[in-house]
């Protein structure tokens, strides 16, 4: 529930600021997006320093085991960031050999599709890693 409170003003700010950049582009619209950036960030930092004060009153052993629980959840977290951005990677480049390969030859579409599948495997790595991940946490 705070993950949503969150990122709904978030993707409402984004979501404002690309409207707004579309309709003028002028120095005040940069500077509003500017502004909603550095704003964001701070309430970014204040959130991310509220979580790491956590609760002071907190045995050893416990605050122990949750500070692995959450090495391990932002370990999946990365695991999957890196191989998704891999994949978008690998897809945009096969993907783009394999439409210029379609124009000249359109008989190699079968293997043209196994390509570009093999580099989206990369993100279903990425996510068993994770699951593993979590599982351990």
């Amino acid at each position: 529930m705070l993950t949503w409170l969150i990122v709904l003003p978030v993707l409402a700010a984004a979501l404002g600021a690309v409207r707004l950049l579309r309709r003028r582009r002028t120095r005040r619209a940069f500077r509003w997006l500017l502004a909603t950036n550095l704003t964001l960030l701070g309430g970014a930092c204040a959130v991310l320093a509220t979580a790491l004060a956590g609760p002071a009153q907190a045995s050893a052993q416990a605050a122990a085991s949750q500070g692995a629980n959450g090495t391990a959840l932002i370990a999946a977290a990365i695991a999957v960031a890196g191989a998704s951005i891999g994949a978008a990677i690998a897809v945009a480049y096969t993907g783009a050999a394999a439409l210029a390969a379609l124009s000249e030859r359109p008989e190699l579409f079968g293997r043209a599709i196994v390509i570009v599948g093999l580099a989206e495997g990369i993100a279903v790595y990425g996510l068993v890693v994770a699951i593993l991940l979590i599982g351990k946490a």
